[in-house]
């Protein structure tokens, strides 16, 4: 059988347990269930089928063919109305107004220190300085405040042409080396990844010479099918869940940091909770203490050679 590349998935793909969070094979994943969709009670409850079932043969002649074949029709109908309503309520959900993407470098700092507490709770606020990302000093935090339109996927390329000029140059030309993105950006789910990536090969931002841009998360994927992918392949950016993104940085090596400029937070997003990137524990904790927590992208952050940006 041909090894799978990690970007051989499908641009439109479905992930099989509606949204698959991040984290890699062994990580407990984030999965809705019933609880967490809001569907109409009486659509899933067994009970009223089968109590319009019971009301049919109080009334009705003795079933024939047809009128079993017709409740299995109404049975399916059914079926299919829930599955869309649950996958109509998975959909990308983008909510812009409020954002903390907006704010100023200085705020963004304060707001990513905060978010960091989190995740080192047990360090002393002395340890918590060497692991601070700085606002004020060294542009280590992108000032996008001039972006004044929506921080939503269908203005993705504009806002990266617009307000970061220097990516969208980097990102047209070639690639020199396998596995060596200039762009990394970080979402919380599989499908949000699948429909980040779509963006980003527009020609726009590519030209005719930018790098592959490859899909990293754990579902459907092992790690080392990643990583022969990387090792083979020049890539421009590289859009995945911070789990996975964690793992082929700091465990597999398979994640080049030469050519990294930029990274990007997808933190305007939220999922049906209404929780973003960093409102979720799992993910919040894989990006601070996996990606921005790796020794070469942490001192090219403080040394200002990579922006992080919040979109």
């Amino acid at each position: 059988m041909a090894l799978q590349r990690g970007d051989d998935l499908d641009d439109d793909f479905i992930p099989d347990d509606i949204v698959a969070l991040s984290g890699d094979e062994e990580a407990d994943p984030l999965i809705l269930d019933d609880e967490d969709v809001f569907v109409n009670p009486e659509d899933d409850d067994p009970q009223s089928v089968d109590s319009e079932d019971e009301n049919e043969h109080q009334t009705a002649q003795p079933p024939t063919n047809a009128d079993a074949d017709a409740k299995k029709r109404k049975r399916r109908e059914k079926q299919k109305e829930r599955k869309a309503k649950k996958r109509k309520l998975t959909e990308t959900v983008e909510t812009v107004e409020g954002s903390i993407a907006q704010q100023a470098p200085n705020e963004l700092a304060t707001y990513l220190a905060s978010m960091q507490a989190k995740s080192f709770s047990q360090l002393s606020v002395i340890e918590m300085e060497d692991l601070k990302i700085p606002g004020r000093t060294a542009s280590s935090i992108a000032d996008t405040t001039s972006w004044t339109g929506p921080r939503t996927l269908d203005q993705l390329v504009n806002f990266i042409v617009k307000t970061l000029p220097s990516l969208r140059l980097r990102l047209s030309q070639r690639s020199k080396s396998n596995g060596a993105p200039t762009l990394l950006y970080i979402a919380p789910a599989a499908l949000r990844v699948a429909d980040v990536t779509r963006i980003l090969k527009d020609k726009t931002l590519r030209g005719d010479k930018g790098g592959d841009v490859a899909k990293l998360f754990a579902k459907h994927f092992k790690l080392s099918e990643h990583v022969t992918y990387l090792r083979r392949t020049k890539i421009g950016s590289a859009v995945g869940t911070p789990g996975r993104l964690g793992k082929l940085l700091c465990e597999a090596d398979a994640l080049s940091t030469s050519a990294l400029s930029h990274i990007i937070l997808d933190v305007t997003f939220k999922d049906v909770k209404e929780r973003t990137l960093l409102d979720i524990p799992e993910t919040r904790n894989e990006i601070f203490q996996t990606v921005l927590n790796n020794k070469e992208i942490l001192s090219g952050l403080k040394s200002g050679k990579i922006q992080l940006v919040l979109f």
